[in-house]
């Protein structure tokens, strides 16, 4: 027995080869409790003493983990293997983490203690204001409790299983595994890899999907670089990966990212890829196609893409790939015809049909215009075609401060920047900036999108004011405060932005610090509310006010982003045409080409400009009216004819509901004098559970029509979002039954330290793919219930 578990103990170690059976709880629990030195800190806004690290504000907004053998007692290590114990045992029930580790740390390390009593409504009973300003100050306390000491709420964003493989290719292929990755951190990853295999052996695309060959060919390759042997790994999760692989036919029908990193690395060829020209960054500025029309997300991974293959380049080739090559295919890795591969796509990963169109530009390309560019004198063009796209890459890490836009895009121009010079500056500054990247918690490390501070902090102080306690709060509100005005972007991309296809980015918010430096058009408005609203408070409690021509710089931004039908793009102005999408190179993600409206970025800028518009009447008076009244016309004509609207950032129709009523009820739009707002309001009180609830499945997101959560089940964050839209359109003037049976739901599902339980995964980006916002369950069951307290008049409430 003792051999078993000391066997057991080493599949999370990343230097041991291993193998797994099946394992009984009482095993595992023995073993993580033999492991008390596990324990890992979150620091915030430091940058430490490392050369190739700066920052524009102090590096306000960063958060990294940091690996401490000596942190912690005995007890707090044991809370923490407590914390992954129970993951583990309820993985296939709630997939997302409670992202417990920094919690834990933070409580701790302030005693925080809940000194507010529980309370429970019971069935029939009446909920008093009492009993409402209870389960209200208690969700205020605790999230007050999690604020972080620059003033923002940390929290993970993560939830795709393709973020975090390519990182540990290209640190694998560069030489830097072992100096970036240390043994925990190795273990940690591993941990996360285990956690998230689902029961056929095969890793989904995100950690609620079914299981796709691009993820599980990455986790499976992640693994393998990581240490584990041929038939290692926890529940013998190597070999089930791999046989998952094979009886599918092996990795020749991985989509074309995936053969893109495949190639990179050594396991496919690149001739099994469609194309990826870098002359595409040299065409002429009139044509259709130029990358300055493109999506900026597109356009950023397509530009090291491209560079990477342009120089057809492949990483070193050991016995480990060697290996790797025999154990992905089915076939021979020399026999394999690997221009007949090119269009395959598992059926498991497909989700964007490839017109027949586009297949045949791919096959013009690879046929007649490769062989031309590779070879004298055309070749010449392509080494110019490098050149422009290496000086976009440089310029798009050095104005994001080498985070770059987002985690795809920052492996591949780090490694774009390797390959160019393996002992350049530009490398070694990406280097500094993979922390940033990084989050630990119960169910181990993964990779961000790339942090969500600032949106997180925006909605948590608005929902904290709400609460009508700042007298309780206000250094927490004080801080928040300052962390937004601090994370305001001051200036725009260096130089001549204009060419290097950037937009104005000077008073904008990004999604996640300002070191990031791309504006987002809901981020700005959200930022903007917060220092609006703070405005109008006591600067001894909450701070000096933001500048006025900080305020206006924001609302340039929102005005430049608004497109002629009304709707507001998020990052860049949109404007192309909609038949480029038919040239999607993506297998998983649709509409992706060029930038598109959105409802949620629409709504908020309606709010934050009318806002705007109350407190300073003037400025740029007839262009906001002009903006508001377009914004509002463009959610009357997308409005669903279920009267629900399509949420593009969360699950789904709930969420894009709950933002379109808040922007149509600010711009002045009611119950009675709007068929709009009461067909959103039939569309939620429709969609209401039996408890009280509302549950939407993410299967909204790719499917476009609302389905339920499996079981009928109610989510608390869902639930908060569809009260606040039916409170935006004054549902307690009419019947607030609806209200008073969801208030119930949160208040008796609050947990006794005035946390809410985690549940489904709420999040979500281009349709397929789900994001887990980890804060959202304690920012908007508490913001639903300071509205439900504040707008809906209770028995014991006094005027």
């Amino acid at each position: 027995m003792l051999d078993y578990q000391a066997e057991i103990s080493f599949s999370f170690l990343p230097d041991k080869v291993s193998h797994i059976h099946p394992i009984s709880t009482s095993i595992f629990k023995f073993v993580v409790r033999r492991r008390r030195d596990e324990m890992w800190r979150l620091k915030i806004a430091e940058g430490g003493d490392d050369p190739y690290l700066y920052s524009t504000n102090e590096y306000v907004g960063r958060q990294i983990w940091e690996f401490d053998p000596n942190y912690g007692t005995p007890e707090e290590r044991a809370e923490v293997e407590e914390a992954r114990l129970n993951f583990w045992n309820n993985r296939f029930q709630v997939k997302p983490s409670s992202d417990l580790l920094w919690r834990m740390q933070f409580l701790r390390e302030k005693n925080f203690k809940q000194t507010v009593a529980q309370v429970m409504v019971g069935a029939g009973e009446d909920i008093t204001y009492e009993k409402a300003t209870t389960a209200l100050r208690r969700a205020v306390h605790f999230l007050s409790a999690l604020q972080a000491s620059d003033g923002h709420w940390p929290a993970e964003n993560a939830g795709p299983l393709f973020f975090l493989p390519p990182l540990v290719m290209c640190v694998y292929i560069t030489g830097h595994l072992d100096t970036v990755f240390s043994a925990e951190h190795k273990k940690e990853i591993l941990r996360y890899i285990y956690c998230h295999q689902n029961e056929d052996g095969g890793w989904g695309f995100h950690i609620e999907g079914h299981s796709t060959m691009f993820c599980t060919a990455l986790s499976y390759i992640c693994m393998r670089l990581l240490g584990e042997g041929h038939d290692g790994g926890l529940d013998n999760a190597v070999a089930r990966g791999r046989k998952w692989i094979i009886d599918r036919g092996g990795v020749t029908t991985i989509p074309s990212w995936g053969k893109t990193w495949l190639s990179i690395l050594g396991v496919f060829d690149w001739s099994g890829s469609n194309p990826m020209p870098p002359e595409f960054w040299i065409l002429p500025s009139f044509l259709p196609m130029h990358p300055a029309k493109m999506w900026c997300y597109c356009r950023m991974v397509y530009m090291p893409m491209s560079y990477l293959y342009g120089k057809r380049y492949v990483g070193p080739i050991t016995p480990l790939i060697q290996q790797l090559r025999e154990e992905l295919h089915i076939q021979p890795y020399h026999q394999i015809n690997w221009r007949s591969v090119r269009h395959l796509c598992a059926k498991e990963d497909l989700y964007y049909p490839h017109p027949l169109i586009q297949d045949l530009i791919w096959d013009s390309l690879y046929v007649f215009a490769e062989p031309f560019l590779t070879h004298w004198p055309f070749n010449k063009l392509r080494e110019k075609a490098l050149q422009t796209t290496m000086k976009h890459i440089h310029y798009e890490d050095e104005n994001s401060r080498y985070i770059t836009i987002g985690c795809v895009e920052k492996v591949l121009c780090m490694l774009a920047c390797w390959v160019e010079d393996p002992n350049g500056d530009y490398f070694k500054k990406h280097l500094a900036r993979i922390p940033d990247y990084l989050w630990v918690a119960e169910d181990g490390m993964k990779m961000q999108s790339f942090g969500s501070q600032v949106w997180d902090t925006g909605f948590a102080i608005q929902a904290l004011l709400a609460s009508n306690m700042s007298d309780e709060i206000g250094p927490t509100l004080m801080k928040g405060h300052d962390f937004i005005k601090k994370s305001q972007v001051r200036d725009n991309p260096s130089d001549d932005f204009r060419s290097m296809y950037r937009h104005i980015s000077r008073g904008s918010w990004t999604f996640s610090d300002q070191d990031h430096g791309w504006q987002v058009s809901d981020c700005t408005a959200e930022g903007l509310k917060c220092c609006l609203l703070f405005s109008m408070m006591p600067p001894e409690m909450v701070g000096e006010k933001m500048e006025l021509e900080r305020l206006q710089d924001a609302v340039n931004v929102l005005l430049s982003l608004q497109s002629k039908n009304g709707g507001l793009a998020a990052w860049e102005p949109a404007g192309a045409m909609e038949w480029l999408e038919i040239l999607n190179p993506t297998e998983f993600f649709a509409d992706i080409v060029v930038e598109h409206e959105y409802v949620e970025c629409t709504s908020s800028a309606i709010q934050a400009l009318v806002l705007f518009k109350k407190l300073y009447p003037e400025h740029r008076k007839k262009e906001i009216d002009s903006f508001i009244a377009k914004a509002v016309r463009y959610l009357e004509g997308i409005q669903m004819p279920d009267g629900s609207w399509y949420g593009n950032w969360g699950v789904c129709f709930t969420y894009g509901s709950w933002f379109a009523l808040g922007g149509l009820v600010a711009a002045g739009k009611t119950y009675y004098n709007c068929t709009t707002v009461r067909k959103g309001v039939a569309f939620l009180l429709k969609t209401q559970m039996g408890d009280g609830g509302w549950g939407e499945s993410y299967l909204s997101c790719p499917r476009k029509e609302y389905v339920p959560l499996e079981g009928h089940r109610s989510n608390l964050v869902h639930t908060a979002w569809a009260m606040m839209g039916l409170i935006h359109a004054k549902q307690e003037e009419r019947d607030p039954a609806p209200l008073h049976r969801a208030a119930r739901l949160l208040i008796n599902s609050q947990i006794e330290d005035g946390d809410f339980p985690q549940q489904e995964i709420t999040g979500v980006f281009m349709k397929n793919c789900m994001l887990h916002y980890a804060a959202y369950r304690n920012i908007y069951p508490l913001w639903a219930l300071a509205e439900y307290r504040r707008r809906v008049t209770l028995p014991g409430k006094s005027f």
